[in-house]
Order: structure tokens, then sequence, then C-alpha cells
């Protein structure tokens, strides 16, 4: 009898979630879901797959992913709703699989309008949904998986895959977004943290420092949704004793959030010169950079001095990168 390798020993289920996370930049944002319910499709065997999210207020996914099945599929999916049976039982049990059987027996299920209106016209007739609530940010997901073989049911060992894997599938997207943004956005402060949000305000993706800075100063705040307007883009604006940054994403906005600390004093312009002289660069150097004169580098290097109490190059680069120090002092 041969003996298995070391890689088949491995359970699928811990591969696919380390596979999951490894993959955050390796795989294209855009197509992270697409590709973790192909991973997904080969552990918990299925002919399609759904992936929404959405806010829990509004009911209604801003974000959905399909594998295996139409793009049509979801809006057919949730033009039923209001008839759909196994959507409240869902919702009363969180981060638990919920098979269409427990919840409407086939007998009826076969012969009622959800099953004529949206699940026969693509072939399905086995379902297998689990949805998942972050109450701080108010973002529901939901992940359905599907199969057109009637004889074919979930069994229980699917529903265990499919119950450990949920959870990390849905923060090792949230990872991946945020990874990919953090290559195009790298000029964050330290301690930055950073959401997605609608003009509402409306949270479509969070970071749990981002939560966490929020929790900290309003415990009682009102989930789903940003305590404050929102900075016009581009611009930062103070909010208790944190900074926020607004920046546009496509049609959403981009917000970047950091603990006030003494360089949030600065104009804009004090901080570029503040940043290139941390670096080491002369005044000629940073005045060239920036494309101003040199003694303008110093006049405001001068004033930067005063506002933060500092008197060399080493200490104002301590402020910048607390472990670095730069070349040499004035």
């Amino acid at each position: 009898m041969q003996k298995p390798s070391p890689v088949d020993a491995i359970d699928p289920v811990d591969r696919l979630i380390a596979r999951a996370y490894r993959s955050g930049l390796q795989v294209p944002a855009g197509q992270f879901r697409e590709w973790a319910l192909s991973q997904l499709a080969r552990v918990v065997p299925c002919d399609g797959a759904l992936w929404g999210s959405g806010s829990v207020s509004q009911m209604r996914f801003h974000t959905v992913t399909v594998h295996g099945l139409p793009v049509e599929f979801p809006r057919q999916l949730q033009s039923t709703t209001a008839i759909n049976p196994i959507i409240a039982e869902i919702l009363q049990n969180l981060d638990t699989p919920v098979d269409m059987r427990d919840v409407f027996p086939d007998a009826e299920f076969f012969a009622s309008e959800l099953y004529a209106s949206t699940f026969a016209p693509y072939g399905i007739h086995r379902i297998l949904s689990t949805g998942h609530l972050d109450r701080r940010s108010g973002l529901y997901s939901l992940l359905t998986l599907y199969r057109r073989d009637r004889d074919a049911p979930f069994s229980d060992v699917d529903r265990q895959r499919q119950k450990r894997v949920i959870y990390h599938l849905f923060n090792a997207a949230s990872h991946s977004f945020f990874l990919h943004l953090a290559r195009t956005h790298a000029d964050r402060p330290p301690g930055a943290a950073g959401a997605v949000v609608d003009g509402a305000g409306i949270f479509h993706e969070a970071q749990p420092r981002f939560l966490d800075l929020l929790d900290e100063r309003l415990p009682n705040r009102e989930p789903q949704r940003l305590p404050f307007a929102l900075p016009a883009p581009g611009e930062i604006a103070p909010y208790a004793d944190l900074m926020v940054r607004c920046e546009r994403l496509s049609d959403l906005y981009l917000i970047i959030m950091w603990p006030a600390g003494p360089l949030d004093r600065l104009t804009a312009r004090e901080r570029e010169i503040v940043y290139c002289v941390a670096q080491g660069l002369s005044f000629k150097q940073a005045a060239k950079k920036i494309g101003v004169a040199p003694s303008t580098v110093a006049n405001h290097l001068y004033r930067v001095y005063r506002k933060l109490g500092v008197y060399s190059r080493t200490e104002l680069a301590n402020l910048v990168h607390p472990q670095a120090a730069p070349t040499q002092d004035p």
C-alpha cells in the first residue's frame, strides 16, 4: 500500500486557507473572489457558486461574484428575495451553512414558484449557503454553492468544510484588496488604516484597524457608516484626535485615517519639505525635487523647527521615521 505524500496528507481545507492568504498579491484584486470560488469548488465540489457582499441595513449586494453561473443570475436571485425562505434562516444562523432542503423540503421546493423562476432555468437543484456579518462595519457577506445533480445533495462533510473555510475567505479577500491598494497608495502615515465607502459613508470594505480607531473613540457609534462627513476628495480633515484623508476610488471613496501626530500641524508644503530633508537630501536637492528655490526650503524648514520644537535634522527625521537617522545635521 502506497503511503500518502506529505502534501496529500494536508487537510484540503487547511491547504485552501493557506493558499488564500498567500495569494493576496499574486491574484489581481479584481479577480480574487472568482479565483477563491474556483478553489473552493475543488474542496466542496459544486457546479456554481455566488459570493455577494453588501450592507445589512439595505439587504442588497453592492459586490457580487459568480463562478460557473451566468452573470444575470444574481439579479434573478435578488428579485425573488421576498419568497426565498432560506434567507431568514441564514440570518438567524450566521457562519453556519444552511441547506435549502432543511428549510424547504424537496417536495415543496421543486413545486414552488421560487424553484421555477430562479433555479430551474439554470438547472440548479441543490443549494448550500452561509452568511457572515461584521457587526462593527455592518458588512454582510453571503457565499452559496450550487449543484445541478438532484441526486447529489450536500453532505455533512460538505457543510463542515464550508463552515471552516468561509471566515477565512472573507478575510483573505479583504486583506488582498487592501494589499493591492497599498501598492498604489503607499504614502500612508504611520498607524494609518483604510476603508472604502460610498457617498453616504456606508462601508463597502474596512480594515480592522480602521474600525478599532473608531471604536476606541466612539464605542457606541452607529455601525455600517462613517460617524463624520466625507472630506472633499484630496483633502485632509481632523476628526477628534484623528486625521482623515479622502480619495476617489472609481465611484466610491477611499478613506485613510490615522492618529494625529506632530507633522499633522504642518502645511502640505512644509510636510513635503520635511519628507525630503528627512530622506537626507540637501536644501539644493530638496528644492530641485519639489520645484522651489533652496532659500524657500530653508525658510520653510526654519518655521517647521519652531512649530515642532526640534533643532536638528536628526530630531526631525525621528518624527518622520522613528528608527531612521539622517546622514548629517545642518
